[in-house]
């Protein structure tokens, strides 16, 4: 099954997401950047506050396609642990995506009060989970931010990851699942890099 766009693919999200519509406790997190508009169309369809969340992959130097791990705010870091590095080999990229982080969180807050999840549903929200490292981040970190509950949603995955992530998030929402899943970009007819104007843009019109 693929997907026209991520607006399309937020749509099939929200339709498992009915329980969540309309209540004040609840926010849709779309995951940087290319979670962004996939998180607004849930977020616009259950009638909830949408908000960014930072995350960065942490990718092996000679392949950065391959996450070894991830990190986010407050100082969250997970580690893949089918992938062994040493720490010479992890410490240059984890200073270099720590800055852009930084970066990122600083532009997409857009002004706005550091992000509290305290006594919140978190909708954590992103295009595809391939290695699930982003995604375990991500639950990491809207825990960190005293979220009651956390809902990974997300329109495909790895069967192996999204098993992997039902151990760290309170539930998981993939409508498509493969055990030879390859990258999730397979699953969209439209997967345009998402550029940094267009998730401001997504964010100041919410």
């Amino acid at each position: 099954m693929a997907f026209r766009d991520r607006s399309e693919a937020g749509a099939a999200l929200a339709d498992l997401l009915t329980s969540y519509a309309d209540r004040p406790d609840v926010i849709a997190l779309g995951l940087v950047r290319g979670g962004i508009p996939v998180a607004a169309e849930v977020a616009t369809r259950l009638r909830v506050p949408l908000d960014a969340l930072v995350v960065r992959k942490l990718g092996v130097p000679w392949s950065p396609e391959v996450a070894f791990g991830a990190i986010g705010p407050c100082d969250v870091k997970v580690l893949n642990r089918e992938i062994r590095l040493a720490p010479e080999e992890m410490a240059p990229v984890i200073r270099h995506e720590t800055a852009e982080l930084r970066r990122r969180d600083r532009v997409f807050r857009l002004g706005r009060p550091p992000l509290d999840l305290t006594g919140r549903v978190a909708l954590v929200i992103d295009d595809g989970l391939a290695t699930g490292a982003t995604a375990g981040a991500a639950v990491a970190v809207a825990r960190a931010l005293s979220a009651a509950r956390v809902v990974l949603a997300v329109p495909v995955g790895a069967t192996q990851a999204v098993h992997r992530l039902r151990t760290l998030a309170d539930e998981v929402v993939c409508p498509v699942t493969s055990d030879f899943f390859g990258s999730v970009s397979r699953y969209y007819d439209d997967f345009r890099q998402v550029p940094d104007t267009e998730v401001a843009r997504i964010l100041n019109r919410t």
